[in-house]
C-alpha cells in the first residue's frame, strides 16, 4: 500500500465517522477562544469548559480581564492546573492585546506565538478555529496517532506537524486535526487499545503496534 493510499483510507474514515467537527472548547470570538486553549495546556478540554463561564462572566475580553487581579483569575481556573503561570499570561496577554492591538487578537502566527503562555500549537488552534486559515496543531492524540499510523516517526511534535502538513491536503488541515482528536478519544486512546478493534490502526496501522 502506497503512502498516498493509506493517506485517503484514513481520510474516507474518518470523514465517515466525523462528517462535523464542532470546536470543542466553548467560546464566543477569537479572545476567548485565544484565553480557552491557553487553559487547556496539560488539562482536559471537559474540565477548561467547566471553568470558562465563570471566568467569561468576570471578564469575556481584554479590557475588563486586564482589570482583574491576578489572584481572582487564579483562583477561578485553579482546577485548569498550572493557575499561578496561566493567570499571570492571561493577565499579561490581555495588557498587550490592549496596548499593541486596539484589544483585537491578532491574525499572525508570530504575533500570536509572541503572546505569553501562548506557543506554537495553541497559536495554530486559534489561527485555525478563529480566523480559518489552514493549519495542523499538533497535540498528544495527534502525535500518538501519527505515529501509530505510520505517518511520522513520532521523534517530536514538530517532526509529526511537518509530516502531517506534507502528506495532507491543506484545504483539509483545520477539519483533519479535530477529527483525529476526536478518533483518538473514541477509537485509539493511549492507554487500553485494541488495534484489533480500531478502525483506523486495524488497516493502516504499523505491525509493531499488533
Amino acid at each position: 500500500m502506497s503512502k498516498k493510499e493509506k493517506v485517503q483510507g484514513i481520510m474516507s474514515i474518518l470523514d465517515e465517522l466525523y462528517p462535523t467537527t464542532p470546536i470543542p472548547l466553548d467560546h464566543k470570538d477569537p479572545y476567548t477562544l485565544l484565553v480557552a486553549v491557553l487553559l487547556s495546556a496539560q488539562c482536559t478540554d471537559e474540565r477548561v469548559n467547566k471553568v470558562t463561564p465563570e471566568l467569561f462572566e468576570m471578564a469575556d475580553n481584554p479590557y475588563e480581564m486586564a482589570r482583574q487581579p491576578v489572584e481572582d483569575i487564579k483562583a477561578i481556573i485553579r482546577p485548569c492546573g498550572l493557575s499561578p503561570r496561566k493567570s499571570k499570561a492571561i493577565s499579561d496577554l490581555s495588557q498587550i492585546l490592549i496596548d499593541e492591538y486596539d484589544g483585537e487578537v491578532p491574525e499572525s502566527f508570530s504575533a500570536l506565538e509572541a503572546l505569553p503562555g501562548v506557543g506554537h500549537k495553541t497559536a495554530s488552534v486559534v489561527m485555525s478555529q478563529a480566523f480559518g486559515v489552514p493549519a495542523f496543531p499538533v497535540d498528544t492524540h495527534i502525535h500518538r496517532l501519527a505515529y501509530r499510523w505510520g505517518l511520522s516517526t513520532g521523534k517530536n511534535v514538530v517532526k509529526t506537524e511537518a509530516d502531517l502538513k506534507r502528506l495532507f491536503p491543506r484545504e483539509h488541515w483545520n477539519k483533519l486535526h479535530l477529527q483525529i482528536i476526536f478518533f483518538g478519544r473514541q477509537y485509539c486512546p493511549a492507554r487500553g487499545h485494541d488495534p484489533h478493534q480500531c478502525p483506523i490502526c486495524s488497516k493502516y496501522g504499523r505491525k509493531s503496534i499488533f
